[in-house]
């Protein structure tokens, strides 16, 4: 029970936005690599890596099924075999243009117009797979702060192991820990440019699911599998 999975969206290892991402946060989410960070000009190397530390472990994603335990008796290839079924179900997704924001305390990229197609995908990743998810313990009911939860939130919460998902879900790609508003705005204005030029140049197309892992608390996510959408 240590281990837990997610179902999030990577783009292909060596595409444009998974350089962008990947070495952004400094990792490479497939083999554990610590990756060359981007030289800015208002942000010091330190700072960057310290800015980044919370997303890196997790590798630069969209989440789609956030973090859970298999269920007693399901195992790793359970897992695999349904999601692989799932993506033989589902079309891939325009995603672009993406817009870097602040979301509460940390930095994101997120579509500028999500679609209803989007919201299909997603609310498939989340309904689709529950059957596999263990349920929430106490434990992690607490470290939810369910109080802090709008009474939606928490309902989804204990339907599916996560406040943010179906009418509450947005899709989005984690830059930044939390971090001041002026830090905030720094970052914003690092990625502006490039995200820019990536949107032109190489529209982002959500056309696979991929399997994370986090093999023990803590522990950074790795990417184990992805599962390619029908075209």
């Amino acid at each position: 029970m240590s281990a837990r999975y997610a179902i999030y969206f990577s783009p292909a290892k060596h595409s444009p936005w998974w350089d962008f991402g990947a070495h952004w946060l400094g990792r490479d989410e497939c083999d554990d690599q610590a990756l060359a960070q981007p030289e800015l000009t208002h942000i010091g190397p330190t700072d960057l890596n310290s800015i980044t530390a919370e997303p890196r472990r997790y590798g630069f994603h969209a989440t789609l099924k956030a973090p859970f335990h298999l269920r007693e008796g399901l195992s790793l290839d359970d897992l695999v075999t349904r999601m692989r079924a799932l993506a033989s179900t589902l079309r891939p997704v325009t995603l672009g243009p993406l817009q870097v924001v602040s979301l509460g305390d940390f930095v994101a990229l997120m579509p500028i117009t999500p679609t209803e197609e989007l919201a299909t995908l997603a609310a498939a990743c989340v309904v689709e797979l529950d059957d596999l998810r263990a349920p929430l313990t106490a434990a992690e009911l607490a470290r939810r702060r369910i109080e802090q939860l709008s009474t939606r939130e928490q309902e989804l919460l204990r339907q599916y192991g996560y406040p943010y998902v179906l009418d509450r879900y947005r899709l989005h790609f984690t830059l930044s820990g939390p971090v001041p508003r002026a830090t905030a705005q720094s970052v914003m204005q690092a990625v502006a440019q490039p995200v820019a030029r990536l949107n032109s140049a190489a529209p982002l197309l959500l056309d696979r699911l991929c399997l994370f892992v986090e093999t023990a608390p803590g522990q950074p996510f790795k990417r184990l599998i992805d599962a390619e959408l029908r075209a």
